[in-house]
């Protein structure tokens, strides 16, 4: 439970682990905003794509749902990524949804400096050319539409074109610098109290 209560010196507010005033905020600084989002937590996806030159990826944390109709997702990408000029050329892209499962798979794709479609990397390519992670529980093959320049990064606004979903999955979850997984969502089929079998 929170309270914000108001002081000669600002608002205080009280949390259960006791108050917390505003002045003790500090300046927003690079490790004080990696520090802050490590606590926030994020799916795992990998984002791959071929803009020509061979296969590319990266791992991120920042894929986001933009808009329902149209279809819309978007993703952030490090000016600096050795993936970003693959990205920047490229006119189609997959998100490539991981598993609980598929640490290591974040790890490679994460990785700087490494052939990350190399073995053990399992992939192939989708009707159009663009590369799949085989062992993916789930994909979306975007069109890219728009990118934005934000800070030192860029944010890529993509269509979504086709997807697949394998039935169930424990998704993999970044938080505090670590890996996660989530419990097993039960079938939709049995909330509605429907004989799956």
């Amino acid at each position: 439970m929170t309270d914000i209560l108001s002081t000669e010196t600002g608002p205080v507010t009280t949390t259960e682990t006791g108050p917390v005033t505003s002045t003790e905020a500090g300046p927003v600084t690079p490790d004080r905003f990696r520090q802050v989002f490590r606590r926030h937590p994020a799916g795992v996806v990998v984002i791959t794509t071929d803009a020509g030159r061979g296969p590319a990826g990266f791992t991120a944390t920042s894929l986001t749902s933009l808009s329902l109709e149209p279809a819309l997702v978007s993703f952030g990408i490090a000016s600096t990524a050795s993936s970003w000029p693959h990205v920047r050329d490229a006119d189609t892209a997959v998100v490539n949804f991981l598993g609980a499962e598929q640490e290591a798979v974040a790890q490679r794709f994460a990785t700087s400096g490494i052939d990350r479609f190399g073995g053990p990397t399992r992939w192939s390519r989708l009707p159009g050319g663009a590369p799949v992670l085989d062992e993916a529980p789930g994909w979306l093959q975007v069109r890219i539409a728009d990118i934005v320049t934000a800070g030192d990064h860029r944010i890529v606004i993509a269509r979504v074109e086709s997807s697949w979903l394998a039935d169930l999955h424990r998704p993999l979850v970044h938080h505090d610098g670590r890996y996660h997984s989530l419990p097993s969502a039960p079938h939709p089929d049995l909330l509605l109290g429907v004989d799956a079998s």
